[in-house]
């Protein structure tokens, strides 16, 4: 029997949570430092330090970084409370792909690069990013396609490569970077590098849907790159296995925080729902409404449990890469699903910026293809099925 109750420290810290983002974050979501390609970094950083007021900040990381050490279901709880404004997860330092970044850094990294990188990012003193995706024909969903190149040379590894949806590069203090080690004993290799490392360039930053996350998305370019041998992030070689373990429990907060945003999305149309007139009575008791107010119950509903068992299965030690893919799929669309009703409720408000849905609904459907396109994830549920114990 899975118990889902909440011990008393962690449902204290979820109330201090909702409270913060309400009486703190919210009023600031209308903040004119904020544009297409995400918030600015004086922006984060006085939000950073409202949380770290508060008590709130970087709650996932080890208490010796600061943090509250929240095991996966306390992510799970915290997260959600923090993605009811968009700007909640940023401020509490949890937002991707910082977040993802800690968790790795955490998992793989040494004493001395903790100090180096994870200290500065879990203090919220610099961002990070994590350059994996390349351009056609090199590396998105398929690995394998690695393109990125990084050749020893004496005591430093020279990367050439060009890296493409690279979240929050401008801006960010640092990078783990998947680059491709020719030879024997190589192979996909995570390499952490400065931002300000020669060679290092940030071509261009790319318009995109979503305008929620700090330095937007760029396209960066290592050209004759110099890192050292002692910046490997793990061991050599074994990049996409360190891949797995950061973006398994990634792609489940992300189904945290949109849970979140997607429940005040529900929220704002419930309560219009409720009073706005048509035909002698409230939308929401015609059925044409009211049963989409209910198709959002059960959507939110079942993408919280689908979090919870997936938090704890990671909680018990367990991979959890098949549960994460089906979670990670079904939020994706179930929480779309969330915000695409809201905007029709709605009606002609939902498609303008009087209220938060509209952006709700935009950055919602990138989730659909971050972090692995459903497709792909499909396909790896099915590969899996078809193994005797469906696992694999």
């Amino acid at each position: 029997m899975i118990d889902f109750s909440l011990p008393p420290d962690l449902l204290a810290l979820k109330e201090r949570t909702t409270a913060f983002i309400r009486e703190h974050v919210m009023p600031l979501e209308r903040d004119p430092r904020q544009g297409g390609h995400g918030p600015s970094d004086a922006l984060r950083r006085d939000l950073n330090a409202l949380a770290r007021d508060n008590g709130l900040l970087s709650p996932h990381v080890e208490r010796h970084w600061g943090g509250s050490a929240l095991s996966h279901l306390g992510r799970a709880v915290v997260f959600e409370e923090a993605g009811y404004s968009l700007l909640g997860p940023l401020a509490l330092n949890c937002a991707a792909p910082d977040e993802g970044n800690m968790h790795l850094l955490e998992a793989v990294a040494t004493d001395e690069q903790k100090r180096r990188w994870l200290g500065p990012l879990a203090r919220a003193e610099i961002r990070s990013c994590f350059c994996m995706t390349e351009p056609q024909p090199g590396a998105g969903s398929d690995p394998g396609l690695l393109l990125t190149v990084a050749e020893r040379d004496g005591d430093d590894y020279v990367v050439n490569g060009r890296k493409w949806l690279i979240t929050g590069a401008a801006g960010a203090g640092f990078t783990i970077v998947m680059a491709r080690v020719p030879g024997e004993g190589g192979g996909p290799t995570m390499f952490l590098a400065d931002m300000d490392t020669p060679g290092i360039r940030i071509e261009r930053i790319i318009d995109s849907l979503d305008s929620s996350f700090p330095g937007g998305h760029a396209e960066v370019v290592f050209e004759n790159c110099r890192i050292p041998a002692s910046q490997i992030l793990g061991e050599l070689g074994q990049g996409l296995r360190y891949a797995q373990v950061r973006l398994a429990p990634a792609r489940l907060t992300h189904c945290m925080r949109w849970l979140g945003a997607a429940r005040r999305a529900h929220d704002i149309a419930r309560e219009y729902a409720g009073t706005r007139q048509a035909f002698g009575k409230a939308i929401g008791e015609h059925e044409g409404v009211g049963f989409m107010l209910a198709d959002n119950e059960i959507d939110l509903h079942m993408c919280r449990l689908a979090i919870w068992h997936t938090a704890w299965v990671l909680d018990r030690g367990e991979h959890a890469r098949h549960e994460s893919s089906i979670a990670k799929t079904f939020c994706s669309e179930a929480l779309f699903r969330v915000a695409d009703r809201c905007v029709q409720i709605l009606g002609g408000m939902g498609v303008t910026g009087d209220t938060v849905v509209e952006r709700v609904f935009r950055e919602i459907r990138a989730f659909r293809i971050y972090d692995g396109p459903s497709e792909v994830h499909r396909w790896a549920i099915a590969r899996r099925c078809l193994k005797a114990d469906g696992r694999g």
